[in-house]
Order: structure tokens, then C-alpha cells, then sequence
């Protein structure tokens, strides 16, 4: 859409006017208000653009004042012409205001033609003229010229013609980035390229609430490099235009106003008074302003609406002397600080923060290929490079953009004859701007702590680490709250635990903070360079003896097969080993002892993969050669003992009893290991594995804590008669030949997986697990009829039956009804997988459903009985329902998407999948008892926004025959979740000069499912890709 310079010089003098709203939107009819208008407005909000809402004006025969006032007050108009938009006088006269106010005022009008001809419009013919001549009846001339004058002149104003669009979605995100730019004048490419800033200001759209009245501190934190500053920034150029004062403060700003205060205290009372000057000065616009107390900041703006931003905060004395309270403020103004330390925020009570998160992966390669080649994708041929680069920056966006300016317009040579040197080191310009962070921990015990982590303990587990530096006077648990705050590592909550995560650059950033502290490597706190170690332990004899207080020795590979052998050179006199080492890490180790004189009494964790190891009095981990394990009895802190892979270990030692904090045991794939101790009780156990023992053919009675067991693949038939597993939650019986094992074992089981077994049939004594929430059973071949009986698993959550490909028939029997379960407190919302069962009668499966389920199958199309179908990655349709649907008192349907999993970068290659989701979706259709002529339905299904994934096509198939007697329906409290439903009854809006009260009554219902996107990230995240095809 143009606009040309006479048209941006008459819209520069309605900027330049005080105006109120940036959009006034002015349409006819409910159907454009609950379908394009609602969106549109939604949009408008997103991008942080104020538009005037006239939900709460009563219509009459003439404008009303308030209608006049937000028209004069918008700097755009958007006109939404709909094929009954002339059926209103109201609207006429509201369309020849908005006209005259264009001609006086130089204001933008942008029409929208909605399912209309422009050409009808512009000279009242087709659908639109007939009903324009209807409200032109017993009108006198004067008044219809007026509206034909406006109506042609605004039809020959360049709009948009949803005709021309492929998708109402696309054409209203254009058109409020058209007014975006329109309202900016001269925008600032400063930000063009920074890709994803759109989803960061809707994020912040929701925090500031700019509609309230109320005052609001809002806060945004992340790491260095994130974005911060680029999301304020944007948010001060489309925001400052709706206050009456607006500041951006920035470090500089700050370190002048406090340059002279330099040797003071940092809580100097002239200090602050001067600050205040300063601000004052400039939000005000201000030479001079003299302050001789701290009060008058609230005495100047408490009846100002401000918009004030602070940038890069790490003072909490300039933060309460600038903003101290809300009551400083008047009514709708927003303080919106930015800082790498929530700590700040947190002091200064606000509550409402943005966090700014990584982008994914998606996201981060087009953020790079913005920089580096300036534009979203890598040219041909770069693909696989321009991915390797993009990873190495971690997703950081500073990074991202400083890697790709300096491969920018450089050939393909180049590029490859870099990427070892990008492993090597930290860029400068990176690293000065991560410093600061690290730079900010004003306790030394808290920089310990950064540099362990960045050094060794990066990507472990919080109890892990406690564990590890149990010995050390650091306080774990306040120094990585610091370090959170900080921005500098994030806390993952995985399964049961805690991970600490620090970012890639940001642990290339410690590293090299280590290797500064000295130029001889021996003298630094870590060595974590392959070759400082080696020249380190060049004379392996001695070396050791030098080092008594070490505490970590990590000698590892990355990858250990037998395609890589494992070089090691020891002195024929190694015989020592520190001995206050807590961490032990020997891969390919080649001695068949350790040294004799090692006590072990410091020892937290044992790794040795591929070692050459016969005998160790510890805990090994994949050592194939290691035969005997004398004695653990004075490795009593070992917490987790791996003997995964030990394919030549027979036994575990009696010694075991003696390890009272172990709490993982692993004996993955001890091929030939046939005796386990019995007769004790490790207290403390919680994990145990026996996955690939196949010689394994009792299991021991060693522990009643285990809550994670998996006996997979093993030769185990039957439990200890005095065994009780109360406590067990996870159950792994895959390729499992015994179907006895658990008949009279009662347990608490939450997840149970029995893969690729021999089973023909759901096993029966699955509905004793009550708790049971998730059963895995893909890949049993020998499975045709899956029959599983719910009523007694009232926790169930997920079935996978995928993989089945002899599948065919699949029910749940013993369905109690929905009344039934809702006087149970009990309503279940089970996700029943089928992934690659083509056998299976899909629409016999989804016709005998009476509970709600979420399905999943393979295919590529709806199937034709769902009749009324749509596509494209965000679409609607209106289903205007029978009579007979309206007997009853609540409506059903089933939704059917067919999506699209994106191409992904995973290994350099690309992977695509697609699948079939069935949702049950019911609500109250005549709640109220009234009687309604017309119902129609409209829902919006959206993939809302996510990248990754690609909704293609969708189905609607309405239950004929959903009675209350058959499914239970009764009450409204007892109805499953629905994303986004909404139900809006409204008076219809009769043609004509008199507002009539009509005996008409119509209800919609819209139905907005938002939730798509974590549907297709729940599945890829909790079950393997399969491919769509029939095998």
C-alpha cells in the first residue's frame, strides 16, 4: 500500500496535532466485530499501537459526542466496509464525519474491503447499493449526497481487498505494519533486523496493560547480549508518543550525573539531589531545574502521564532516587527498568518481569543469516555452515550478530578456514560485553563459584554440586541465587531434579578469566586446555605428588568406540593419586589395577569408560574388561555407582550393603552379570537399571525406597515373596518374555513401559497400578486388539500403541459417564497415540469415544465424514448448525488437524513428519433456556505463532445424536477444558432511522484454539519420530 509525499505531508500535520488513539476503527454489524475486527484489534495490541474501542457507546440516531471526539483525536482511521455496513445510518454519518475530518485535519483513512467489491462501494451497485438505496428511503437529499460523496471518495482511497489475500491472518498483519510505519513517519531501521522483535513487544504489550489507569514499574531481565536493550529501545519509539513526558536513561546518562560524585559515598545525599536535577531537566525538556530535596520529583510529575526507561540498571540507589513509588507518577504512567540483575527489580518491588529466553533454534539461524548474509536463510551451499556458526554462538543474539558482520560477504574458503579458530576463544567484543556480569559479584566466594561451574560443573546437577564442594566454604544454594540473578546461569527443572545451565559463551567467558591468571598453566585455579594438561603431567610419575590438594581430575574423550583408540604414556613408577579427590574420570584407562595406596575416603563420582581395568574396589563405568570388584565398603559417600556396559562382570560384591547414600545403581548391559546380593536394604536407593542383563533371572531383595525400576530385556520371572516396591512410580518391562511377574506385587506406578514385548493383549493386571499415568506399549507386533479399562485408572494421562502396524481394533472399555466421573471429582483427558497403525478403523475409533480423549494417528488428509474443512496454518470457518442441533442442551464435535512437522537442522539433516490429532470438544449450547431461531458457530484454529511446526488442514464433524442420557452432560461445572471459548448473545441490529427493539435473538458461540503449537511439542518431545509413510 503507497502513500504519496502529499498524503505523508497532510498526515504529518495530523501527527503533530495531540491525538488520543493511533487507530480509530469504524465498521458495521457484529459479524466484523467477532470475526475480523476482534483479531484486528488483537494484532493492534501485539504491536503496542492504541486503538479506540466502542464497546460500552449506546447507538443512536445521531453521532454521539464521544464517537466525534475519538474520530478528531485518531491519527488513522481504518474503515472496515462488510456487506452491511450501508444498513446503517449510524455508520453513514460516522463514515462523512471521518471524511470531513481528513479534508480539515490532513487525518489517514485506510479502507478495508471485507468479502466486498471496492467498485460496489465506490458507486453503490450489487448487494451493497440495494441496501444502501433501503436506508436511503424517505432520507432527503442533502443527506444522501453526503453519504455518496464520502462513500466514493473513501472508495478511491488505496485499501485492502481481502480477495486479494490469501489468508485473513496474513492481510491483517500487513495491514498493522502498514500503520505502524505510517505512525512512526520516519521510522528508524536502527531494529529491521532484529528478528523476533515482534514477539517480545506482544510479551511486553501484556505487562505494561497501557489501557489501565493505574501506574506501572515493569521490569525486564536477561543476560548480556540477549536483546534487552534492543526490545526498550523499540518500545520507547512507539511508545513515548502517548505521554506527556517520556525519558530514556541510559549508563551515560547516569555516569554523567554522577561523575562528580565519583569518590563519594555510594548513597551521597547531593549525589542524588543532582541526579534528580538531571532528570528532571531532560523529562520536563528543561535547561534548569533546581531540587534541594528528594521529594520534588514527585512534586513535578504526580500529575504528569510519563513514560520513563531506564536502560542497563546495576544500581539500586539510582533506581529509588529516579522512580521511588508509583505515587510519584500520574495515572497511566510506566517505569520500565532493564537489568541483568533481578535483584534490582526484586529490591524495588516490581513484580511484573520480562525475562528474555534464548530463541530457538529456528529463530537463532535466521537472526545470524540477518547478519551475515541480510536476509532470513543461508544462500545455497552455506546451509550447513551458517548452522555450525550460529550453534557456536549459543543462540545469544550479540553473538550471533558479531559472528555473522564478520563472515559477512566473505566466499565459502573463508568460512570453513574459520570455524577452528571460532572454537578457540571468545571474541573480544563478546567477551567485554559478558564480563560485565561476572565483573558485578561483589562477594570473591561467588566468582568461586562461577568459575567451578564454568570450569567442571557447568550442566550438573544442583545436589551434584553441593556434593562436590561439600569440602569447600562456598554457600551453594545463596551463590547460584546470586549467580541466577546475575543472569549468569539459569536453574532447568528435568524430571525430579534441578540442572544448573550456564550459557556456552558465558562458560567460554570463565574459562578464560582462569586462563588469565596466570601464563604458566600449573599456576591456575583450573586446567582446562588438552595441551596445559598434558605439558602439566608430562613426568605422570611425579606430577601427581605435587598436586595433594586436588580435587577434580576429569580425562576424558568425547567419543570413545573402537574406532578411536585412547593414547596414554605412564611412567613405569605411577603409583599415586591424590588423595582429597572427589571427582575421578579416567577414560581409557589401561592399567588392569589402580594404584595400590589410593584410599578412595573423598570420593564422590567414578567414571573409567573403556578402561582396561580386572579389579577396583569402586564403582566403574563401562569398563568391558572389569571381572571382580573387591570391596565398597569404605566408599561410603558414593552416591551413584555405573557399571553400565561391564560385559565381563558375573557378580556384584555383598560389599554393596555397606553404601547407605548410594542412590543410583546401573548395571546397563552386564551381559553376563547373574548374582546380585540379597538379604539388605539400601535405604537410600532410588534408581535402579538392569536394562540388558540377560543371564539376570531373579531380581534381589535389596531395597524397598526404589521409585525408578527398569528390568528391560532381562530374564527376571518372578519377585521375592517378601518384597514390597511402595514407592516404585517408573516401570521399564520392554522386551520382557515374562507376563507373570506382577500379579501380586501392589505399587504406586506412574509410567510403565512395556515396548517391543511379545504381548498379544493389554495385559489385565495393569488396572491394579491406580496411579498409573502414562503406559507405553509401541512396537508389541503381536498386538491386533487393544482393550484397555479406564474406570479403575483414574490418573491416566498418555497410551502410545504406535509402531503396531497388525493393529486393527482399539476401545476402552468400562467407560463410565461424564455425570458419573463428575461425582468422582474425576473427568479424564487421555492422549491415545497411533502413530503408524494403518490397520486401525480410525473412524470406528473416533465414532465409540464417550470420555474425552486426544488422538493421535499417521495420514496426510481429513477424512471426508468431517465435513466441514479448512486449511492453512491459521484459518476459520462459521458452521451455522440446524434445528435439530438446537433440541438439545449441549453441542459435541470433533476436531481433526493435520500438521506439519517443519524441517529441522538435527545432524545436518532435515526430518519431516506429519500426523493427525482428534480432539473432543463439548460445551452448553442453550444454557440460559432460551429459544434462538439461528446458532452459528465460529472458531479460529491457529498454530499461534510457533515456527516449528505447520498446521496444514482441519476438519469439523458434529455429533447427529449427543444426547444427555448418553454422555452425562449435565451440568456446565463438570465440562472439559475448551482453549478460548467464548459464547456472546446479541441484539440484532435492524436497517432503518429508529432504533428497534427486536424480538430476534442471536447467539455465537467462537471457539479459539490457541493450543495447537504445545500439542506438537508435546509429541515430539515424548515420542520418537516415525515416518508417515506405510512401511
Amino acid at each position: 500500500m503507497a502513500l504519496s509525499s502529499s498524503s505523508c505531508s497532510s498526515f504529518a500535520t495530523s501527527c503533530s496535532r495531540n491525538c488520543v488513539y493511533d487507530v480509530f476503527p469504524s465498521f458495521s454489524g457484529e459479524d466484523v466485530r467477532v470475526t475480523f475486527l476482534s483479531h484486528f484489534l488483537k494484532e493492534l495490541d501485539r504491536k503496542l499501537i492504541t486503538a479506540f474501542k466502542d464497546n460500552e457507546i449506546k447507538r443512536s440516531l445521531s453521532l454521539d459526542p464521544e464517537l466525534q471526539h475519538a474520530i478528531k483525536n485518531s491519527r488513522i482511521v481504518v474503515v472496515v466496509f462488510y456487506r452491511n455496513y450501508a444498513s446503517s445510518s449510524w455508520c453513514l454519518n460516522e463514515l462523512v464525519e471521518i471524511m470531513n475530518c481528513k479534508k480539515k485535519f490532513g487525518q489517514m483513512v485506510i479502507p478495508v474491503f471485507y468479502g466486498l467489491d471496492p467498485s460496489h462501494v465506490r458507486k453503490q451497485t450489487g448487494d451493497f447499493g440495494k441496501i444502501f438505496e433501503e436506508i436511503c428511503h424517505n432520507k432527503t437529499e442533502e443527506v444522501k449526497s453526503r453519504w455518496k460523496e464520502a462513500l466514493t471518495n473513501v472508495a478511491n482511497i488505496l485499501g485492502y481487498h481481502s480477495v486479494s489475500w490469501g489468508n485473513e491472518a496474513t492481510m491483517i498483519e500487513a495491514i498493522a505494519n502498514d500503520i505502524l510505519d505510517k505512525l512512526l513517519l520516519t521510522p528508524s531501521k536502527d531494529f529491521d533486523n532484529f528478528v523476533g522483535i515482534e514477539d517480545h513487544i506482544a510479551q511486553m504489550s501484556a505487562l505494561l496493560h497501557l489501557e489501565s489507569e493505574e501506574v506501572r514499574m515493569v521490569g525486564i531481565w536477561g543476560s548480556s547480549g540477549i536483546g534487552k536493550t534492543t526490545i526498550a529501545r523499540v518500545l520507547f519509539g512507539r511508545l513515548s508518543r502517548h505521554f506527556q513526558g517520556s525519558i530514556y536513561i541510559d549508563r551515560r546518562f547516569i555516569s554523567k550525573s554522577m561523575e562528580n560524585y565519583s569518590k563519594s559515598n555510594p548513597d551521597d545525599y547531593n549525589m542524588k539531589l543532582h541526579l534528580q536535577e538531571n532528570f528532571l531537566s531532560k523529562i520536563l525538556d528543561k535547561k534548569i531545574i533546581e531540587v534541594d530535596h528528594l521529594g520534588v520529583v514527585k512534586g513535578k510529575l504526580k500529575d504528569l502521564k510519563v513514560l520513563i526507561i531506564i536502560d542497563d540498571l546495576d544500581d539500586q540507589v539510582v533506581l529509588d532516587t529516579l522512580v521511588g513509588g508509583d505515587e510519584w507518577f500520574g495515572p497511566r504512567s510506566r517505569v520500565i527498568v532493564i537489568t541483568k540483575d533481578k535483584q534490582i527489580l526484586r529490591g524495588h518491588g516490581i513484580k511484573c518481569i520480562y525475562e528474555v529466553g534464548m530463541p530457538s533454534e529456528n529463530l537463532a539461524l535466521r537472526m545470524f543469516c540477518q547478519s551475515a548474509f541480510r536476509q532470513n536463510y543461508p544462500p545455497v551451499g552455506f546451509m550447513e555452515l551458517a548452522t555450525v556458526v550460529a550453534a557456536r554462538a549459543g543462540g545469544l543474539p550479540l553473538g550471533l550478530n558479531i559472528l555473522g558482520s564478520c563472515l559477512r560477504a566473505r566466499n565459502k574458503k573463508y568460512w570453513v578456514d574459520m570455524l577452528p579458530t571460532l572454537g578457540k576463544g571468545l571474541d573480544g567484543k563478546i567477551e567485554k560485553a559478558l564480563r560485565v556480569s561476572y565483573d558485578g559479584l561483589e562477594r570473591k566466594e561467588h566468582q568461586v563459584l562461577f568459575r567451578h561451574i564454568a570450569c567442571f560443573l557447568n550442566g550438573d546437577e544442583i545436589k551434584n554440586i553441593k556434593l562436590m564442594l561439600a569440602d569447600s566454604e562456598l554457600n551453594v544454594d545463596i551463590g547460584l541465587e546470586t549467580l541466577v540473578d546475575k543472569s549468569l546461569v539459569r536453574i532447568i527443572q528435568s524430571l525430579d531434579t534441578n540442572i544448573v545451565e550456564m550459557h556456552c559463551l558465558v562458560e567460554e567467558m570463565g574459562k578464560e578469566i582462569v586462563r588469565a591468571q596466570s601464563d604458566e598453566p600449573g599456576e591456575r585455579e583450573f586446567l582446562i586446555d588438552s595441551k596445559d594438561v598434558c605439558d602439566v603431567l608430562e613426568d605422570s610419575t611425579t606430577a601427581f605428588k605435587g598436586m595433594r590438594n586436588l580435587r577434580f581430575l576429569n580425562m576424558y574423550t568425547k567419543k570413545w568406540d573402537h574406532e578411536k583408540e585412547v593414547m596414554w604414556r605412564f611412567g613405569e613408577g605411577f603409583d599415586y593419586l591424590p588423595p582429597k579427590l572427589r571427582f575421578l574420570r579416567l577414560d581409557g584407562y589401561p592399567m588392569k589395577c589402580m594404584p595400590s595406596n589410593f584410599c578412595p575416603t573423598y570420593l564422590v563420582k567414578l567414571h573409567m569408560q573403556g578402561s582396561m581395568l580386572e579389579k577396583l574396589w569402586e564403582g566403574v563405568h563401562r569398563s568391558r574388561n572389569l571381572k571382580e570388584i573387591p570391596n565398597l565398603s569404605m566408599a561410603t559417600n558414593l552416591e551413584t555407582l555405573n557399571l553400565a556396559f561391564c560385559s565381563s562382570l558375573v557378580e556384584l560384591p555383598s560389599s554393596i550393603q555397606y553404601l547407605n547414600k548410594l542412590k543410583k545403581l546401573d548395571v546397563t548391559f552386564c551381559e553376563i552379570l547373574e548374582i546380585l546380593p540379597t538379604g539388605m536394604n539400601l535405604e537410600s536407593l532410588e534408581r535402579f537399571t538392569l536394562k540388558g542383563c540377560s543371564r539376570l533371572k531373579s531380581f534381589p531383595d535389596i531395597s524397598t525406597n526404589i521409585s525408578v525400576l527398569d528390568l528391560s530385556e532381562t530374564a527376571i520371572e518372578e519377585f521375592p515373596s517378601s518384597l514390597r516396591l511402595e514407592n516404585l512410580a517408573e516401570l521399564g518391562m520392554c522386551r520382557m518374555k515374562s507376563e507373570n511377574l506382577w500379579e501380586r506385587v501392589q505399587t504406586n506406578i506412574s509410567e510403565l513401559f512395556l515396548t517391543e514385548t511379545g504381548i498379544e493383549e493389554v495385559p489385565w493386571w495393569i488396572e491394579n497400578f491406580s496411579s498409573l499415568s502414562l503406559i507405553s506399549m509401541w512396537e508389541c507386533r503381536n498386538l491386533k486388539h487393544a482393550t484397555l479399562n479406564i474406570s479403575k485408572l483414574k490418573h491416566l494421562e498418555e497410551v502410545d500403541f504406535s509402531g503396531r502396524w497388525a493393529l486393527t481394533e482399539a476401545r476402552l472399555t468400562d467407560s463410565p459417564t461424564v455425570e458419573a466421573m463428575s461425582k468422582d471429582n474425576y473427568l479424564p483427558n487421555i492422549l491415545l497415540k497411533f502413530i503408524n497403525c494403518f490397520n486401525l478403523n480410525q473412524e470406528a475409533l473416533v465414532e465409540q469415544q464417550t470420555v474425552l480423549q486426544e488422538l493421535v494417528f499417521s495420514g496426510e488428509e481429513v477424512p471426508s465424514y468431517f465435513t466441514h474443512q479448512a486449511t492453512g496454518s491459521s484459518s476459520s470457518m462459521t458452521i451455522p448448525l440446524s434445528h435439530c442441533f438446537l433440541l438439545h442442551p449441549h453441542l459435541g464435535f470433533a476436531l481433526w488437524l493435520v500438521s506439519t512437522l517443519c524441517p529441522q537442522v538435527i545432524s545436518m539433516e532435515y526430518i519431516s513428519m506429519t500426523a493427525i490429532f482428534i480432539m473432543d470438544c463439548r460445551f452448553p449450547l442453550n444454557k440460559d433456556n432460551a429459544c434462538y431461531d439461528q446458532v452459528d458457530i465460529q472458531l479460529h484454529v491457529s498454530n499461534n505463532g510457533e515456527s516449528t511446526f505447520e498446521l496444514k488442514k482441519w476438519g469439523i464433524s458434529l455429533f447427529k445424536d449427543y444426547s444427555v442420557a448418553k454422555n452425562g452432560l449435565s451440568d456446565q461445572n463438570i465440562l472439559p477444558r475448551v482453549y478460548g471459548i467464548c459464547h456472546e448473545t446479541e441484539l440484532g441490529d435492524e436497517p432503518g432511522d429508529d432504533l428497534v427493539e427486536t424480538m430476534r435473538c442471536r447467539k455465537r458461540m467462537r471457539i479459539i484454539l490457541l493450543c495447537f503449537a504445545d500439542y506438537m511439542k508435546h509429541l515430539s518431545r515424548n515420542y520418537r519420530l516415525c515416518p508417515a509413510s506405510r512401511p
